[in-house]
């Protein structure tokens, strides 16, 4: 295998890590950050429960209980 292209794959490899590290401290750290979230972190908030309308349907029971 060629030396040269280890060193190289390596190298990559390293500055993929340190954009990595970087970013987790970013998050890390807490401080207010400027501008739109990334679209992973939007996309991932995005999942779960949707926020509730404050119209939600009341059971007939429900209603005649308010009502009343």
């Amino acid at each position: 295998m060629n030396l040269t292209k280890i060193l190289e794959d390596l190298r990559r490899e390293r500055e993929q890590i340190d954009e990595a590290i970087f970013s987790l401290e970013r998050l890390a750290s807490g401080a207010p950050r400027r501008g739109r979230p990334p679209a992973w972190l939007k996309a991932h908030k995005g999942k779960g429960r949707p926020p509730s309308t404050g119209k939600e349907k009341l059971p007939a029971a429900a209603k005649s209980a308010v009502g009343a």
